[in-house]
């Protein structure tokens, strides 16, 4: 008897749908893509129409073999991956390879992985959605134009291995862009002044100086201020008005992508990656004992959309709380509208059911699951609960010709502030009372306070705020977020410093380079464009060629142009304002294979480099040599004096006399290697062990008497003998199942211990 085979794109479901689905069907996994465009070549022909070409990936031919051999007595086949573009292209692509005289295939869409979402999908399945992999493939075929064409410019003009990506580069010019202005920006010093006051119930209250003859005052500097202070300390303080208002803070929506991707950063300190790596987890199937069930619906939407049976669960749940209750819960569902721009597939992300509430899973979730788990039930949970209330108060107080306000809020009902509040929640909510005090009562002011600030520049990306720039610029879609943050982090575009975004050096070459030779493609606005167009292809409004067509043909206007145009920074390079010290030439900003430095246009006939940073204008100044870096050293070969250079692998001493001399010396030579303060273990050697580099950069710890003794190690030891066999040290080591641990490195002892982290 033929089993109908059900085809999904990760193995972590398998399990699940199997026990749902029983006997009459098999379950198999794509591991992902199974083909794609082929690596080594564009494997578009953008001569006949754009078609793609595409291979089977490597690695994949014994998965593709053994959905055959499953495939063999099945007449009905599922497709099941991810209900998504992504998902939709994999779907295809199994159709492709599977296809036979007399197969059926159905397209199922898993939206949670529960017992009655698994059964409602199997027996509601739909068509391949050929709109939707087209609008896939158009965005596949756009991003291999670009990085296969942009990214060995790059390599011929700046540096061997860099890439450039349609999207990815666009994110880096937003970077770049907030950097320099953050450059150009002149700080403004301004004043402020606080009059503490108190009535007849003695009770004191600050009040801020805001006008002066109804006009907002603004106070430049401390003689304005001072003289200010001054004409009212003889001053009548009369409250001169009140204000009370009653507002009402409604919850925010369920999370989308994006928005949970923030959140998590802000509240969890989770990475965008490693929020959707967690969220992939909770969605797939989680082990809770009696079953295994997708404990979220899908994790890439950015549809604030809500089933009606989801919300009548939570309010049901709100209601049976004794510490919340019927005042807590809304009458009838809360739903929110989309934008015009959302795709409307799938919900907003939400747990499967409110009955599994966080403290119930606390032992059946690791850390990070029932944290990020706890966030999406709260945030869902609330959408269901009433607004918050919060009475404000404004004492206006008038003194001469000036006006001075105080303004105070408390919460009067808690409402959904109970259970959840995003950051923006928490920052508005004041809790500050002011007296109970009569209109037109007399104050009598005990001080002033007057207070110097300065105007703060645009501030860097976090990863949040950028997550949130992306997103409201339309570029990329949060699916994509957490891999192009990634991304241009690992090409050394920039830099995560205190938890904002940074341009590196390199970064700034590139992305000027690119704007400079590309002003349409990576363009801000144009990237936002292209994202619409790719929503028209999905929703049939636009053709595949009619998205294509105009996108290469100014393409290639622009990449032909960049062949010859663009600057080559191995060659000429950059000019700077900087004369050279040696001859009064200009200098130029030029990558060598080791990196950026800056050298004499005056080349060969003056050899003078250096290296050189940018000072907080952005502006290229030449980098003073680190005293701790003076070496008293002489080519061995010449006799002239060495000096430290920086290279691929670190740095090393390099004669001055090049290129007439090409002498070079490792550093380590200077003797400065780390101690670890850890003996080394070979018998009879008095050596201590200590931390150096290899060739290629990486860190491994070896005994000080090399080459007499050669011991060494990659994992770095610590001074603790180990308890069972005595061995002199244990050594630091890292798994993903036991995280960070010490263990000895004795054949055959095998002791292990826990590494308790620091909070």
């Amino acid at each position: 008897m033929s089993k109908s085979l059900v085809i999904v794109e990760s193995p972590t479901k398998v399990r699940t749908l199997q026990k749902y689905l029983g006997k009459d069907y098999q379950v198999a996994a794509t591991m992902g893509h199974i083909r794609d465009l082929p690596a080594k070549e564009i494997g578009v022909d953008v001569e006949h129409g754009f078609k793609p070409k595409y291979t089977t990936i490597a690695g994949k031919t014994k998965i593709i073999s053994e959905l055959r051999k499953k495939a063999q007595t099945a007449t009905d086949i599922y497709l099941a991956p991810d209900p998504d573009r992504e998902g939709e292209a994999i779907a295809f692509h199994t159709a492709e390879i599977l296809k036979k005289n007399g197969r059926s295939f159905h397209r199922v869409l898993f939206h949670e992985l529960t017992p009655k979402g698994i059964l409602d999908a199997i027996q509601h399945p739909i068509k391949l959605d050929i709109h939707r992999y087209e609008a896939q493939q158009a965005r596949r075929v756009l991003d291999r134009i670009v990085g296969y064409q942009v990214s060995p410019l790059l390599w011929r003009k700046v540096k061997i291995g860099l890439s450039a990506g349609r999207v990815q580069s666009v994110t880096l010019r937003i970077i770049c862009d907030r950097e320099k202005k953050i450059h150009a920006f002149t700080p403004e010093e301004y004043w402020s002044i606080t009059a503490l006051l108190e009535g007849k119930t003695k009770e004191a209250f600050e009040a801020k100086l805001v006008k002066k003859n109804d006009k907002k005052i603004k106070i430049s500097t401390e003689e304005e201020a001072t003289c200010i202070i001054n004409e009212l300390n003889n001053a009548s303080f009369i409250l001169s008005d009140i204000v009370q208002k009653d507002t009402t803070r409604n919850p925010l929506p369920p999370f989308t992508t994006s928005k949970l991707q923030q959140e998590a950063i802000r509240k969890l300190k989770f990475s965008a990656k490693k929020t959707m790596m967690v969220a992939q987890q909770l969605y797939e199937g989680i082990d809770i004992g009696q079953e295994t069930v997708g404990l979220i619906t899908y994790m890439r939407t950015d549809s604030t959309r809500i089933a009606n049976e989801a919300a009548l669960e939570a309010i049901e749940y709100i209601q049976a709380q004794p510490n919340l209750g019927n005042s807590f819960a809304v009458s009838k569902p809360r739903f929110f509208k989309n934008t015009k721009k959302v795709q409307d597939a799938h919900e907003a992300i939400r747990p499967t059911s409110v009955q599994r509430t966080p403290e119930s899973l606390s032992n059946r979730l690791s850390a990070d699951q029932l944290n990020l788990y706890r966030l999406i039930w709260q945030r869902f949970v609330a959408s269901q609960m009433m607004a918050t209330k919060i009475a404000q108060t404004t004492f206006q107080i008038t003194a001469q010709n000036y006006l001075f306000t105080a303004s105070g809020s408390i919460v009067t009902f808690p409402g959904f502030m109970a259970l959840y509040q995003s950051e923006e929640d928490s920052s508005k909510e004041e809790k500050v009372l002011l007296p109970n005090l009569q209109k037109n009562t007399s104050l009598s002011c005990q001080t002033f306070s007057p207070k110097q600030h300065f105007t703060q520049p645009p501030p860097r990306f976090s990863e949040a705020s950028l997550v949130k720039e992306l997103e409201e610029n339309g570029i990329g879609r949060p699916s994509t977020y957490a891999t192009i943050l990634s991304t241009i982090r690992d090409k050394g575009y920039v830099n995560l410093e205190k938890g904002y975004f940074r341009p590196s050096e390199l970064g700034f070459i590139v992305n000027d380079l690119l704007i400079a030779s590309f002003p349409d493609i990576f363009d801000v606005a144009f990237t936002a464009k292209m994202e619409d167009e790719l929503d028209l292809v999905e929703s049939n409004d636009r053709s595949y060629l009619a998205v294509m067509e105009p996108f290469y043909a100014s393409f290639k206007k622009d990449l032909d142009s960049a062949s010859d145009k663009m600057i080559n920074m191995k060659g000429v390079g950059v000019e700077t304002t900087l004369l050279c010290p040696t001859c009064q030439a200009s200098l130029y900003v030029k990558m060598g294979k080791n990196g950026h430095f800056i050298a004499c246009s005056n080349y060969p006939v003056c050899t003078f480099s250096a290296n050189y940073a940018r000072n907080d204008k952005g502006e290229v100044v030449l980098e003073e040599a680190d005293p701790s870096e003076v070496i008293d050293a002489v080519c061995p070969k010449c006799n002239r004096p060495m000096t430290i250079k920086q290279g691929r692998y670190g740095k090393f001493l390099a004669c001055t006399g090049y290129p007439d001399c090409k002498s070079t010396e490792s550093h380590s030579s200077l003797g400065q290697s780390k101690d670890t303060g850890v003996k080394c273990p070979n018998a009879g050697c008095e050596g201590m062990l200590v931390e150096k580099q290899s060739r290629r950069g990486k860190i491994f710890f070896a005994c000080n008497q090399y080459p007499k003794c050669d011991f060494a190690t990659w994992d770095r030891p610590v001074s603790r003998p180990c308890p069972v066999c005595n061995a002199s040290f244990l050594a630091e080591k890292t798994s993903k199942k036991k995280g960070n641990y010490l263990a000895c490195v004795t054949l055959d002892c095998g002791h292990e211990e826990i590494v308790e982290e620091k909070s």
